[in-house]
């Protein structure tokens, strides 16, 4: 990296909602501790719907839909538990559900829900298919444990369904992506995006934030890294670009964080110093992403940007031949 490149003003590529937080504890119809992380999509009438991480009283998560016509606010949050932990039937859930991604899958006209299942084990990978997000059909565990941050590509490759991942392993926590005929068996692992070495400020632990986007130039990922920090752990988003058939093929990485904990629901909460997005919308103009992401773990807020300018600032400040060279 140049010195150029270091000391160059920094012009922001997302920008938070001036009504942020967008979603907090004291709105929910139900008692809880707290709602964060929350998986988004569109529904078919054009309204936002978030699958929202919410934590109970006693510690454990479950999955409640609150739905807005402008994606902002007058959220209409269901008023029980949308989908809550089935231990006795799926075992792996006996800790609750966590940090749901959503993605449309044209071919099965139906929403696959990705979610972390927390068992005796640790946290795993689960999935679930929906319509509606009123019934949901349980496939159980996918990954076993210890694996999460988990999003499915919304159409087949090369005849195989792809889902990312992080496994996590002694040597670091890095994302890679597995293929399946059926969602329910997988294999032809790959690493996809290594976590870097040393003071990088992705190194030893990153994972996927909100399910990738596809792009004309590839599929644009948003990433999130821990730093761990004297005072604790520090949670900044990344990008990189894959290639559009051959999703394990970095193209594109950043060398720098874009997007970090600043204001004050982000840097305060049960968790400190966190910004955690598991989903986005895209407007109609096809450009403007919104970000929903989880704060602190107390609260749901929401910043907007332009894929065409993330794209711009990788071909700028972007490169995986840089990437092997730092570690």
């Amino acid at each position: 990296m140049s010195v150029a490149a270091t000391t160059t003003r920094f012009e922001p590529l997302l920008h938070r909602h001036p009504a942020n937080p967008i979603l907090t504890g004291k709105e929910w119809p139900y008692p809880i501790n707290s709602v964060f992380n929350a998986g988004a999509t569109l529904l078919a009438d054009g309204s936002t719907l978030l699958l929202c991480r919410v934590e109970d009283r006693r510690g454990l998560s479950h999955l409640c839909a609150a739905r807005s016509q402008n994606g902002v606010d007058r959220w209409e949050i269901d008023s029980q538990p949308t989908l809550v932990p089935n231990p006795k039937e799926f075992p792996e859930e006996i800790w609750g559900i966590e940090d749901p991604r959503i993605t449309f899958v044209p071919e099965l006209q139906q929403y696959v829900v990705t979610y972390t299942s927390y068992s005796r084990g640790g946290p795993g990978v689960s999935l679930a298919l929906t319509r509606d997000f009123r019934k949901f059909e349980r496939y159980g565990v996918i990954m076993s444990p210890d694996d999460k941050d988990t999003a499915l590509l919304p159409r087949r490759i090369d005849g195989f369904w792809a889902l990312i991942h992080r496994p996590m392993a002694p040597l670091g926590s890095h994302m890679w992506i597995s293929y399946s005929p059926d969602l329910r068996h997988w294999g032809n692992h790959k690493l996809m995006l290594e976590a870097r070495r040393g003071a990088w400020w992705d190194a030893n632990k990153i994972g996927l934030s909100p399910p990738p986007i596809e792009t004309s130039r590839g599929w644009l990922v948003i990433y999130h890294g821990v730093r761990h920090t004297p005072s604790g752990c520090l949670y900044r988003l990344g990008l990189a670009l894959f290639d559009i058939e051959k999703p394990e093929k970095c193209l594109l990485r950043g060398d720098s964080w874009i997007f970090g904990p600043e204001a004050e629901y982000e840097r305060h909460g049960d968790v400190h110093d966190v910004v955690f997005p598991c989903g986005y919308t895209m407007a109609g103009d096809g450009d403007t992403v919104n970000l929903y992401y989880g704060a602190a773990d107390c609260s749901i807020a929401l910043a907007q940007g332009s894929v065409q300018s993330l794209l711009d600032w990788l071909d700028a400040n972007g490169s995986c031949e840089r990437r092997r060279e730092s570690r």
